[in-house]
């Protein structure tokens, strides 16, 4: 009997092989060639280009069980996870696709044998949708299945204005690949409320879309006539938690067998009885979500995908908070996941050990804020007139606290509140702007530009060769000629010169013309076309012949530096770890940036290791292979790919001895032993998950070790010592220096004591208590508490306030004698003052300091002050 989740996987899978469908792996989800896309919110998404036209794979029928997430842009069920029956921010979706293979008919033989004969559903609980005009799909489905015409329900446009515009017509956007679609539901049964699709309660959960079947049919133009496709195909998407439940005999995706798992060890966890709370919903399914982005290689941060991981993280903490739970617990689940998923995603287990820890960080960084944001919450909603949290509010704790809009519209949900999402829109809207304005930046050339021609790149193992003017560029359009003087591009049919690309810096040199040169100060892609970047020393024209010849000096030192990313890559990732993966790289004749995926700093233990271990490879003079093959046995070689990048089918791999193998377009040295040596300059974080190391290699690394050496021995003169005796000796002068500062801050807080004891002459007398209120012009803040001692000692019995300002803060001090601390708090006092300085304090009864960031008002304040005491006292 198929019935765990496990099973549904491998059964649908194994299915379609058996009709003779490739099955494809899961990719990531992060979209390698969407970046109109935050995540992979779809089987169908690794695939888009095939359907496109633009990319071909090797086979025309695929299926897979594509993990997806929907928690951000405009796919979000963030908001409903937890609360519904079938809403989750992670999810498997179970698809088989014909690129121009079969079309509707197989597509639906092949549905309904899975689900009444492999499956065993039965007939009589599920019918089908289909597009109003779609006749083809409908006589298929009534003549060739045989359902009943009343269960084959005809879904039209949403208006008669709205042509296509469907819940069965599917379109990838406003032009080309279209469709009409047809659902499979399942029927649950007449106890639980709802009518079937396209009646006014269909919204009702007992009719539960389980299959869309796809028919790309149609080439929508831009003037909304529609042709038809050459090459019809089909795309089809079947939610695993949603069969599963139906094969569970149970209604809700929170009843399967994998939540299930995960609610039971949450709640033992948190010590809950109660297996039915929606916030056990809720971290059942965010654990899932974060545990395969980070798997994936998103790391929690202020923006893009790592904002909403963070605010996934979040939001799951919250829920703890709610279950009172009494230590940071959600990393200890990711254990309970790999039970559950971890055969099919091994991932899972291998990178539980880092997954737990940035989870944990994660945890305890959110933790620290989460009181304060709830203060601040209870706050605006003991205040809040109506039943609307303004936009403004839901701003201010995003933008203070770091409470994501939903998390506060989760906690409004539960006391039946709303938030006004479009006035935070708003505010995030005005606050982007502000962000934007801050970073402008120009270019120097038109980045408008296009060129239809396709440049050869020989210059993997040419420096220099002849080559013939195809396309000329000033900086507005393509010309006929450029001017001597004139700076502009130059296309070639074939050249040595690297473009930019993967972080290698692009090649400079000379196009040699019969009577002068074009400068190329900068080569870039241009769609497939390489744009030579320079200036015409002499008249340029079309279908000219060059001697292209590229700067080798410039070269040798930036592909030193682009095998060393290569060598630091892999040596960063036997140090740190597994997780750890390219982000971004710079590659120039002077230095190399390497951005890579790590969670906290590196250590400068780590780094000294990481060092040694790329120069040990060095010295080993690894010699570098370079070979084209497909992209699966690229992976299954080792290969490192980049971070969400696309590839094609085939692939050029750079292999460095048995140390380093990753897919790389960009030129390298021949042996690890020509780069010299490489020296790491600096660690520095850039970003939340995200560091980035600075290094240099060959003649620059030895130019920078001079450097350094030349800087120790002018530091070694200046304490009057040798180079190895130095460290001691500077140890010595920055104790020495702390020393000093100690007994100059003694001398301080003694002399502003004596003058503080010299204020007592002018306390006054305040319905029989003594008073002393002065403004100490020129007193270091911290010198405060040293001179309130003093005062109280001298005073006996009375308060007092103190305060000064200096380098725009102010200081404040309050002191009670205990005798009257029942007549006035300290606290209360100093409060009194600080609220006129925009400042806030607090401490004992007898003694509270506070500061404030308005020096100018520091005299009103005192005198306010004043007035409340005399108040008190009365």
């Amino acid at each position: 009997m198929i019935k765990t989740s496990a099973q549904l996987r491998q059964t649908f899978l194994d299915f379609y092989a058996s009709k003779q469908h490739q099955i494809v792996p899961s990719s990531s989800l992060v979209p390698g060639n969407d970046a109109t896309l935050l995540f992979t919110n779809a089987g169908m998404v690794p695939f888009k280009d095939v359907f496109l036209g633009a990319e071909s794979r090797s086979y025309t029928r695929a299926t897979s069980s594509q993990r997806c997430v929907r928690a951000g842009g405009k796919h979000n069920d963030l908001e409903n996870v937890g609360y519904t029956a079938r809403h989750h921010t992670f999810f498997e979706m179970l698809g088989n696709f014909s690129f121009g293979d079969y079309f509707k008919e197989d597509a639906i033989r092949f549905a309904w044998e899975f689900l009444t004969v492999k499956l065993a559903l039965p007939k009589e609980k599920l019918l089908v949708t289909v597009y109003d005009s779609d006749e083809e799909a409908f006589a298929f489905w009534r003549d060739e299945i045989g359902i009943p015409v009343d269960k084959i329900i005809r879904i039209g446009d949403k208006s008669p204005s709205k042509k296509y515009e469907s819940d069965n017509f599917w379109s990838m956007g406003d032009t080309g690949p279209c469709g009409p679609c047809s659902e499979i539901f399942y029927d649950h049964g007449e106890n639980i409320f709802g009518g079937p699709p396209g009646s006014p309660d269909e919204d009702g959960d007992r009719f539960i879309e389980i299959w869309n079947l796809v028919f790309m049919q149609y080439n929508r133009h831009a003037d909304g006539t529609m042709e038809n496709l050459p090459k019809p195909s089909v795309d089809t998407g079947m939610g695993l938690e949603r069969i599963s439940a139906i094969m569970q005999g149970v209604h809700s995706n929170y009843e399967i067998d994998i939540f299930q798992g995960l609610i039971k060890d949450t709640a033992e966890l948190l010590q809950c009885d109660d297996l039915e709370h929606k916030s056990l919903r809720v971290i059942a399914d965010h654990i899932r979500s974060c545990s395969f982005l980070i798997a994936d290689g998103v790391m929690p941060s202020n923006e893009g995908r790592g904002y909403v991981l963070r605010r996934i993280i979040r939001r799951a903490v919250r829920h703890g908070h709610k279950l009172e739970a009494k230590a940071h617990f959600f990393h200890k689940l990711v254990v309970s996941l790999g039970k559950q998923m971890g055969e099919a995603y091994p991932e899972l287990i291998s990178q539980q050990a880092v997954i737990e820890k940035i989870l944990r960080i994660e945890e305890e960084q959110f933790g620290r804020t989460l009181d304060r944001g709830m203060l601040l919450l209870e706050d605006i909603l003991a205040n809040l007139k109506g039943d609307t949290i303004s936009g403004d509010d839901t701003f201010k704790l995003y933008d203070t606290y770091g409470f994501p809009a939903d998390l506060t519209a989760d906690i409004a949900r539960e006391r039946q509140l709303k938030v006004d999402h479009n006035g935070f829109d708003i505010a995030m809207g005005l606050q982007r702007e502000r962000a934007q304005q801050a970073s402008q930046f120009g270019s120097n050339y038109n980045d408008q530009l296009k060129s239809d021609h396709n440049t050869q790149f020989k210059g993997y193992t040419r420096n220099e060769f002849s080559a013939t003017i195809v396309e000329l560029f000033n900086n507005e359009a393509s010309v006929a000629e450029l001017k001597a003087g004139e700076q502009g591009i130059v296309i070639l049919d074939k050249t040595p010169f690297y473009a930019e690309s993967g972080g290698q810096a692009g090649d400079q040199g000379i196009l040699h013309i019969d009577d002068g040169v074009f400068e190329v100060l900068d080569t870039t892609k241009m769609g497939n076309a390489f744009a030579h970047k320079g200036i015409a020393r002499v008249n340029v024209g079309l279908n000219r012949l060059v001697k292209a010849e590229i700067n080798t000096e410039r070269r040798a030192a930036i592909v030193k530096n682009h095998t060393a990313t290569h060598l630091l890559h892999a040596a960063l990732r036997s140090v740190l770890g597994e997780h750890v993966t390219q982000k971004g790289s710079l590659c120039d004749a002077e230095k190399l940036r390497f951005d890579f995926s790590h969670f906290e700093g590196v250590t400068a233990q780590e780094l000294q290791t990481v060092e040694r271990l790329v120069n040990q490879q060095i010295r080993n003079n690894l010699s570098r292979e370079t070979n084209l093959m497909q992209i699966d046995e690229a992976k299954e070689k080792g290969a490192m790919a980049l971070f969400g990048e696309k590839y094609d089918d085939e692939v050029r791999v750079v292999t460095l001895g048995g140390f380093s193998t990753e897919l790389c377009g960009g030129v390298h040295v021949e042996r690890t032993g020509d780069i010299g040596f490489v020296k790491i300059v600096s660690e520095s974080g850039i970003a939340a998950g995200v560091r980035r190391i600075e290094a240099v290699s060959g003649e620059c690394a030895l130019a920078f070790t001079e450097q350094q050496g030349s800087n120790l021995s002018l530091i070694a003169s200046m304490v009057k010592s040798d180079v190895a005796s130095m460290p001691g000796k500077v140890e010595q002068l920055i104790s020495r220096g702390k020393q000093l500062e100690k007994e100059i801050q003694i001398l301080k807080q003694q002399v502003a004591a004596q003058a503080g004891s010299d204020l007592i002459s002018d306390a006054i007398d305040v319905n029989g208590v003594k008073v002393l209120i002065a403004d100490l012009a020129g007193v270091e803040s911290k010198a405060l508490r040293g001179m309130m001692d003093e005062l109280k000692n001298k005073i006996g019995s009375g308060i007092i306030l103190l305060g000064t300002a200096s380098d725009g803060k102010v200081g404040l001090i309050a002191g009670v004698t205990k005798d009257l601390t029942g007549q006035v708090k300290a606290g209360d006092l100093v409060n009194a003052a600080a609220q006129h300085v925009g400042g806030k304090g607090g401490g004992r009864p007898d003694m509270a300091q506070a500061g404030g960031s308005k020096p100018e008002n520091l005299p009103m304040a005192l005198d306010a002050a004043k007035v409340w005491l005399t108040d008190q006292l009365s």
